[in-house]
């Protein structure tokens, strides 16, 4: 077996509306056969996975799984329930899987759900790993792949960020991965983000002040809060004098240093205090010397000025059992499934270093020693969860002056998330009864000691810092309009946006060319994909998104974003068929579905009713259907408003709202510019569209009006889209049409002017020789003379295969051979053409790349300046196309 693609979907997709993984699987040479044709192969997968037993596939019932093991599944089918259950192994709770049939008789899609992006990408290779192993009968050792899964998984985040993640989520706020650790909760405006407990309120000042142990401790003891004797040292004299000015114990640490490094404690002798201050300066040259405080360690959790847990810390510590030395009850408490290396799990390992050795010898042993029955040997004198420690949850046993202490160091320190540390001998008193102090406080508190204590009640504290950023009432999302469709989709997410800004919002906007905040182009290129999605959501002056949604970027890696509140589908077309499995219409349409299907329920779903393909996708969607139309008694139209529903229309040149049998004029066909006075029905269809978007928002018929007035097909507002130009007297036309469809739109416009039409055309290399000679062919009935370019990009194509392909559709078209030029280069096509016009010509440049048109226009501004003689017009002109 062979993995030929492996990826990671992060939101919705053509699969599933949860994200997923999918393996590319080619199954030769020795995996094409059904498991019931492979020996003792089941015996051994169930022997080495006995969960498998427990899973449903298609009969919805335990076991279903293993009787189709026995009545013969396929090994694609295999991979995706040993990564399932790899993954629920290694911690990760998912069901979800699906498994077809791919390009080609030996190769599988296999799709499974995740939990961990990096883990499940580890189960999928695991699990490849695991059937093929078994399949040359060699040895497996499954716990080594289920560790693999799950250092994966904690690679991405810790149980600390793991708990306000789940937490989010289950409130229904969106969650984006922003890497590096950092993550941001709700999108645009609303969007709030978090490294592990670090908020975006955490002041940074707050944030080295606490890191500043003793400077933290002279604030709090010059506000009255107790906190320990201490000062400064910077040589081990220093910590010597100071050891003795206090009075043993001590306590010697870093004063910039975390997790409990390079901390000793109950330091007292000489010796002790040289060896501590000698481990605390590897951390920091300054060395904190303080006054030992006797008592038990808590840790008080702070989130928004309120106490929400507290849990009793030990240090970690071996029971003895008569038998064993404390090296080897040491590794039998590292062995235990719950601690891991770092901040991984819920417990960490315990260390046998010299810190553990120094504590060991204090109690007079060595890690050699066999401790007697129920003797408990410490391996720490602190009890920090990094180090092995543990945690008893005491958060009902808090004295209430305790915790307003707490409350009031974490606003003295200026954190809004806070651990603050306290020795005491007993929680449920006040510190000042019992000599307690306040010995630490922490900017980014660690939450796994309170979700994952030993003993007492897991406390929600993920869930607390979600409610502190996002209190009830304060929203967490801004309005999502996706836009999707084979034509029409960048012009009509530009009018949807100009409606938006008319109604006083800033929006982010995603189109072929480029990534728009408040209008102004931040981001060139086509950003049509998930990526581009997630960064406009990702903006924080944004307060509605208008996302054009690519074939593409669905197919390659899903959506960008959970839900939206609007999904627009301008109309499907042939386009891109015979790519990525896509061959018929019915295909794309099913792809494209996916923007309506992912509706949020409250949301609307706007359908072009006057498309087959489209209107079939009424069925699939949660929310409700706003329909537009060009035809003013389309029959489901009429159906939908007598059902009570919504529909934009064109009726009597008037673009018109209709809800139920109530009808509004929105505005006449000649006052929306980019109709060219009614000329260009396919941005009357797009402004309609746009129109029934914003109506889903909820945005008012006056700004809508005004958005669509004041929308005119430019370079300034619509690059790339039916831009007319005056050059030199030429008229020279604009467009993106890249398909049939396309062409035959702005042929039904260039046939309304006058003169001869010129076509600058091609088509990219990806589609079909029978769709490119369809456009070819267009082109061939309908225009003067022909310059046939091609995009730089070839797509695969050798190059002029493209051109020759157009050359034969436009000949087909009745074109005759000697008014066609092939001219390759985009630039240098478009510059021949504008030298064969003469004024009252049309020049229709069919682009790839506009600046490369805007270019050649202006190098043949420079070239033929008014005033030249028509000789010398004439004479550029040279051989490129007959003057009639």
């Amino acid at each position: 077996m062979k993995i030929l693609d492996l990826r990671a979907y992060y939101g919705s997709n053509i699969y599933s509306y949860r994200p997923v993984i999918k393996i590319i699987l080619d199954l030769a040479p020795d995996g094409c056969r059904p498991t019931s044709e492979l020996g003792d192969f089941n015996r051994r997968l169930l022997s080495l996975l006995p969960g498998l037993g427990e899973h449903h596939c298609s009969r919805r019932r335990p076991g279903g799984f293993v009787e189709r093991l026995k009545e013969g599944t396929y090994l694609g089918h295999v991979v995706e329930h040993v990564a399932l259950e790899l993954c629920k192994l290694a911690g990760q709770e998912v069901i979800y899987g699906k498994t077809r049939r791919g390009d080609g008789e030996t190769v599988y899609e296999v799709i499974f759900e995740y939990v961990s992006a990096p883990g499940g990408l580890a189960a999928a290779r695991a699990a490849v790993e695991l059937v093929q192993a078994l399949l040359e009968k060699k040895t497996v050792e499954v716990a080594e792949l289920v560790e693999r899964v799950r250092q994966a998984a904690e690679e991405e985040y810790g149980p600390s960020t793991r708990a306000i993640l789940e937490a989010a989520r289950k409130r229904g706020i969106p969650v984006l991965p922003l890497g590096g650790g950092f993550y941001q909760l709700g999108y645009g405006r609303h969007a709030r983000r978090i490294a592990a407990t670090v908020t975006d309120h955490t002041p940074c000042t707050a944030v080295d002040l606490v890191q500043d142990k003793q400077l933290c401790n002279q604030l709090l003891a010059a506000h009255g809060v107790p906190v320990p004797e201490s000062g400064i040292a910077r040589t081990v004299e220093e910590a010597l004098a100071l050891a003795e000015k206090l009075g043993p114990p001590v306590a010697i640490k870093p004063v910039n240093g975390h997790h409990g490094q390079g901390v000793s404690l109950f330091v007292s002798g000489e010796a002790r205090v040289r060896r501590a201050f000698e481990l605390a300066g590897y951390y920091d040259r300054r060395v904190l010397v303080e006054k030992q405080i006797p008592g038990r360690q808590y840790r008080l959790l702070v989130v928004g000025g309120r106490l929400v847990a507290a849990s009793l810390r030990l240090p970690p510590r071996v029971m003895g059992d008569g038998r064993r030395t404390i090296r080897e009850l040491v590794e039998e408490l590292n062995r235990d499934p719950q601690r891991g290396e770092g901040h991984g799990r819920p417990l960490s390992k315990i260390p046998l270093d010299a810190v553990a050795l120094a504590c060991l010898a204090r109690q007079g042993f060595t890690p050699r020693d066999v401790p007697g029955k129920g003797q408990a040997v410490y391996l720490r004198d602190n009890a920090n969860l990094s180090t092995g420690g543990t945690a008893i949850d005491v958060t009902e046993h808090v004295h209430p002056a305790n915790a307003r202490l707490a409350v009031r160091v974490a606003r003295l320190a200026g954190l809004d998330v806070a651990g603050i540390d306290v020795v005491a001998e007993d929680i449920s008193r006040p510190l000042e009864e019992q000599g307690g102090a306040v010995i630490e406080v922490n900017a980014a508190p660690g939450l796994r000691m309170h979700t994952h204590p030993v003993e007492g009640l897991p406390r929600e504290v993920g869930a607390a810092i979600v409610d502190h950023l996002f209190p009830p009432g304060v929203p967490c999302r801004i309005p999502i309009v996706a836009v999707t469709g084979t034509n029409g989709k960048t012009t009509t997410t530009r009018m949807i946006g100009a409606i938006l800004a008319r109604a006083g919002l800033v929006v982010g906007l995603a189109t072929s060319d480029g990534i728009y905040i408040d209008g102004r182009r931040v981001l060139a290129g086509d950003t049509t994909g998930p990526v581009s999605a997630r960064l406009v959501l990702t903006e924080p002056e944004v307060d509605v998104a208008v996302l054009e949604t690519a074939r593409g970027g669905i197919l390659r890696a899903g959506l960008g974003y959970e839900g939206s509140d609007v999904g627009v589908v301008t109309n499907i077309s042939g386009d891109h068929l015979g790519q990525d499995g896509i061959e018929t219409l019915e295909d794309l349409a099913d792809v494209k579905s996916l923007v309506v299907e992912t509706v949020r329920k409250n949301g609307f779903a706007v359908l072009n009713a006057d498309d087959p393909h489209v209107l079939a996708m009424a069925g699939r969607v949660r929310g409700k259907i706003i329909y537009f139309s060009l035809v003013p008694d389309n029959i489901t139209v009429r159906r939908h408003l007598g059902a009570g529903g919504t529909a934009v229309f064109v009726k009597n040149g008037m673009l018109v709202v209709a809800r139920g049998q109530q009808v509004r004029r929105l505005l006449s066909v000649r006052r929306l510019p980019a109709s060219l006075d009614g000329l260009a029905r396919h941005n009357i269809q797009n402004a309609l569209a746009a129109a029934a978007a914003c109506l889903g928002l909820g945005v008012s018929m006056e700004h809508i009006r005004a958005g669509l007035e004041s929308f005119h097909c430019n370079l300034e507002q619509n690059p790339g889209r039916l831009n007319i130009l005056d050059v030199q007297g030429i008229r020279v036309v604009i467009d993106y049409a890249h398909n049939a469809a396309g062409y035959l739109s702005m042929v039904n416009v260039l046939r309304h002017f006058k003169g001869r039409l010129i076509g600058v055309i091609g088509v990219p290399g990806d589609r079909l020789d029978d769709q490119i000679k369809e456009v070819g062919r267009i082109a061939g009935q309908n225009f003067s003379a022909l310059v046939i370019k091609e995009d730089a990009h070839r797509r695969g194509r050798r190059p002029g295969e493209v051109a020759a392909l157009l050359r034969e559709g436009a000949l087909e078209g009745g074109m005759h051979p000697g008014r066609i030029r092939v001219v390759l280069p985009e630039g240098e096509a478009v510059l021949r053409a504008l030298l064969a016009a003469k004024p009252g010509d049309t020049v229709a440049i069919f682009y790839e790349k506009l600046d490369t048109v805007v270019k050649a226009i202006e190098l043949f501004r420079v070239r033929r300046q008014p005033g030249d003689s028509e000789k010398s017009k004439n004479g550029l002109q040279g051989n490129i196309l007959p003057a009639t």
